[in-house]
């Protein structure tokens, strides 16, 4: 974990409520896909987790739907603001268990974790399937990018305005060696009960420091009690107690 000043590049509205934010800064402690920056805004006590949607040597590129008095703060910031974010959060995803034709899936705001992860899998020479989900058209962002990446990429809309009606589940293929999934819970059970291969989830929690010392976000696992924030926010499917 580090603590660091980043500089804004740009902000710009995807949709009516999404936001992709570049910055410019140390980027040197995000090591993986699937980890999560905490960003400080003033006059704000706790600190913001927006997951990495992707990052290279000089840029982290985030983006965020206005839900809170923070992110609508976030939404008004434009180029030359400066920030302290911690980076370098959570464990992020297993890139070695994919086989040949992973699958990822996400929903909402857990579409872009999906991003870097996408982008490194199509590095290693992986047929990636791509399935993203939203409740209606407005909604949809990055269908394009994933593209551009190579994916084969699945849009799914809970009432029809757009692709595959139905949710992300309506959309899995016959043949895929693993999956990789970010979304709201009730989106990660669905998945857990309708995958038929291993795979890893990325857990949405609220979290009061980001870095395991609170013990805010714990959850119960196969193995014990297991921090979203600093054990996870990645867990394999075979390690996840659901609560009735």
């Amino acid at each position: 974990m580090k603590q660091s000043i980043f500089t804004i590049v740009s902000n710009e509205a995807l949709t009516d409520s999404v936001y992709k934010m570049i910055l410019a800064g140390d980027t040197s402690d995000i090591t993986n896909c699937g980890q999560f920056v905490n960003i400080q805004l003033d006059g704000m006590y706790l600190r913001r987790p927006i997951s990495v949607c992707d990052y290279d040597d000089e840029t982290l590129t985030i983006v965020y739907k206005v839900v809170g008095k923070g992110t609508e703060a976030m939404s008004a910031m434009g180029a030359g603001v400066k920030l302290d974010i911690l980076t370098g959060l959570g464990n992020g995803y297993d890139l070695t268990l994919s086989g040949d034709k992973p699958v990822l899936l996400g929903g909402g705001v857990g579409v872009p974790p999906m991003y870097n992860l996408a982008k490194k899998l199509r590095e290693l020479g992986k047929e990636v399937k791509v399935i993203l989900g939203f409740n209606v058209k407005s909604e949809i962002f990055y269908e394009e990018e994933f593209k551009a990446l190579g994916c084969d990429v699945t849009v799914t809309t809970v009432d029809g305005s757009y692709g595959t009606k139905g949710f992300v589940t309506d959309a899995l293929p016959e043949d895929y060696t693993y999956f990789y999934t970010c979304g709201p819970e009730p989106m990660l059970k669905a998945v857990y009960r309708a995958s038929k291969t291993s795979g890893q989830m990325s857990f949405e929690e609220r979290m009061g420091c980001g870095f395991g010392a609170c013990m805010g976000c714990s959850c119960k696992t196969l193995t014990g009690y297991k921090r979203i924030c600093k054990d996870g926010p990645v867990m394999k499917k075979e390690e996840i107690l659901w609560e009735a």
